[in-house]
């Protein structure tokens, strides 16, 4: 097996991760009006499928970025 194909995957991985967490962040700072945070405590179902799409777009985005 490989080390370098896995140790690319494990940083492919990292990166991805990384860059989910920084691209909602600055989502979040984009629109202030609205804390998802307190959202998300409150159970607002509709918060926490608009933020699941938001993940899966970025994923998306940042998946063929890497590739």
């Amino acid at each position: 097996m490989e080390w370098t194909i896995i140790g690319l995957n494990i940083l492919y991985a990292v990166m991805g991760v990384v860059l989910m967490f920084i691209s909602y962040k600055i989502f979040d700072k984009l629109s202030p009006k609205i804390d998802f945070e307190e959202e998300l405590k409150k159970g607002n179902l509709a918060v926490a499928i608009f933020i699941a799409s938001i993940f899966i777009s970025i994923a998306l985005i940042i998946a063929g970025a890497l590739n």
